[in-house]
């Protein structure tokens, strides 16, 4: 769940000063790799035209650590960290936060728990402090879990008429059966209810530690004082985690149509297969051509094809997500219901093509411009910044990444985005509708 920042004082007027004017490139970072008093290592990033500091980091151990009976259990914690620590109630800790303007944010991916800060300088020290008490003495107060509770529980009831959300969760069940994987962040109206007060306390206590703890800090900060807050928020932690194995697991169901029927007006559709590990030789090349098939832009082919020359949908795209036991891609789509079986018909005659064929060396040209050229729109604000070098911590990529990626793109030849392209589109695709698609209907079993 990407938990939305509140409770903020200078919401209006912190974005503003967040602007990393002299970053407009990525050629004008500065990483250094600096180490706590304590031992906990951290990427800097010194960003002195403003009075502030932004924090990103991330615990090993997302949702995939909640039992199956209890899905749910990590998001509800981190919807709670901000509701009372320690010797603070939940009025007391927001007015804390309101009254010095300070952002904190926290949520759950299915292999981390991602938190973020920022804050004025001059107020930094409180900042780091309250979040040392979120991290290591929440409170989980009765009132609050049951309050925070009952929101996400509304939410849940609302998405089971919701096309997306529907066609989405159809997805990765029938993609990750009886896996981690396969089961929704937040949880379901079934298994919220039956998380504990001690689920939660289980959670924290097996996930928040030092062993596998990613920071990022960009910000008017030298390394000394860097170092300092990191140790004041992340130094008391367990040394080592405590976290269930996840085992590794590829997609199933490719060439099977799941299609639920919902009276909406438009049919929703999700497609996807195997993805490639962010490790895999071909990453850049599979990066590439899916960039190319459907990687979100206007010159995308499905874009061309669906939107553009037919009108048949809105929008379509789809993506690399990698986790670390798996790896899909996956994109989608919404239309009316009595053109949905002309648009999916489409996708998937584009994605066979693309299998088969690859791409052009003009598309292969303009998308490597566009992919080079875009990047500095990931790293304009300090916010930005920081949780993209968190991101390259998580994946392992090297410090120096930020400067290497236009050449690793630029080495990409013809050859290997054809291989990626068959290994990505190659093996058919697993299709999720929700709504009340003309003539379509259910296809393939598991």
């Amino acid at each position: 769940m990407n938990r939305p920042l509140s409770h903020l004082a200078g919401y209006l007027a912190l974005p503003a000063l967040a602007l990393v004017s002299v970053m407009s490139t990525a050629s004008a970072m500065t990483i250094e790799k600096i180490t706590s008093p304590a031992g906990i290592s951290a990427w800097l990033v010194r960003e002195q035209t403003v009075p502030l500091i932004t924090l990103s980091y991330a615990f090993h151990g997302g949702s995939s650590q909640d039992a199956a009976e209890k899905s749910g259990t990590a998001n509800l914690a981190a919807d709670l960290l901000d509701e009372g620590a320690g010797d603070l109630d939940s009025k007391t800790f927001h007015e804390r936060m309101e009254n010095h303007a300070i952002e904190l944010g926290f949520r759950v991916g299915r292999d981390e728990f991602h938190g973020s800060l920022r804050a004025l300088n001059e107020h930094r020290d409180e900042a780091f402090d309250l979040l040392k008490l979120a991290l290591t003495a929440p409170r989980f107060d009765a009132d609050a879990v049951e309050r925070v509770r009952g929101q996400e529980i509304s939410g849940l009831q609302r998405d089971t008429t919701n096309p997306n959300t529907i066609a989405s969760n159809q997805w990765w069940a029938a993609a990750f059966p009886n896996h981690p994987y396969g089961r929704e962040s937040k949880g379901t109206v079934v298994t919220l209810p039956r998380v504990t007060t001690d689920d939660l306390r289980d959670y924290v206590r097996r996930t928040f530690a030092r062993n596998e703890l990613t920071i990022s800090i960009v910000g008017d900060v030298d390394a000394k004082t860097a170092g300092e807050l990191i140790d004041r928020a992340f130094g008391a932690l367990p040394a080592k985690n405590d976290l269930k194995p996840v085992a590794a697991v590829t997609p199933r169901g490719l060439g099977r149509r799941i299609v639920v029927t919902l009276d909406v007006p438009q049919a929703v559709v999700n497609f996807g297969g195997q993805g490639l590990a962010r490790n895999d030789p071909d990453f850049m090349a599979g990066y590439i051509v899916n960039h190319i098939l459907g990687g979100g832009s206007f010159s995308s082919r499905l874009y061309r094809e669906v939107r553009e020359k037919r009108g048949l949908a809105y929008g379509v795209s789809d993506s690399l997500i990698w986790f670390k036991r798996a790896a899909v891609v996956i994109g989608g789509t919404a239309t009316q219901a009595d053109r949905t079986s002309d648009a999916l018909s489409i996708i998937e005659a584009e994605t066979k093509r693309m299998a088969e064929e690859g791409p052009t060396p003009e598309e292969l040209t303009a998308a490597k411009s566009f992919l080079k050229g875009s990047y500095a729109l990931s790293l304009d604000t300090s916010a930005k910044i920081a949780a993209q070098l968190n991101q390259i911590q998580l994946d392992n990529l090297g410090i120096d990444y930020v400067t290497r990626r236009s050449a690793l793109i630029d080495a990409v030849p013809l050859d290997d985005t054809k291989r990626a392209a068959k290994r990505l589109f190659g093996n058919g695709m697993l299709v999720t509708v929700a709504g009340k698609p003309k003539g379509l209907s259910s296809v393939g079993t598991e």
